[in-house]
């Protein structure tokens, strides 16, 4: 495996944002995951809209996609993007029990989107977690990573399947 140069920091270690002026724009595109593990009971309180707080998969997706585009705030020296798309999928699970969440961002810009699904995942994970917390309190959730990247100068990038 070839070493590769951290970006964001400068010769002497210190932190900095990464001119990318002189980059291609091009269509990237990055997809992201997680898992909200809970039991069965929270999952019928969701699905059926009786939580106490409203619509949890509605309120989750949402603040997902307000997460996304705001990302730039809520991790030091990312970008602000012109981000074009963002969706938010929430899929019930039976086995194991609990809420996929899975995000697609989508831009044209000098720079990939990948930070801005992984925080659209975990806002939305953290989401379901206030909105069902009442019933279950025991809730977790986990696997939050991306899946797939477009786009720029590294190319195409795909996870490996989960075990």
């Amino acid at each position: 495996m070839t070493k590769r140069k951290l970006t964001h920091l400068s010769s002497k270690g210190e932190a900095r944002m990464v001119d990318v002026s002189e980059k291609k724009q091009t269509e990237r595109i990055a997809i992201a995951e997680g898992f909200v593990h809970m039991n069965p009971e929270t999952l019928r309180l969701a699905l059926e809209g009786e939580a106490k707080k409203g619509d949890v998969l509605g309120t989750a997706r949402i603040a997902g996609i307000m997460a996304a585009k705001r990302t730039h705030e809520l991790i030091p020296l990312c970008h602000p993007l012109p981000v074009a798309k963002i969706q938010v999928e929430l899929s019930p699970s039976d086995d194991p029990v609990g809420i996929r969440v899975e995000a697609m961002v989508k831009v044209t810009a000098s720079t990939g989107v990948e930070m801005e699904a992984l925080t659209a995942v975990s806002v939305a994970c953290l989401t379901i977690y206030d909105m069902l917390k009442a019933a279950d309190r025991a809730m977790h959730f986990g696997g939050i990573r991306l899946l797939e990247k477009s786009g720029g100068r590294s190319g195409t990038y795909r996870a490996d399947a989960k075990a």
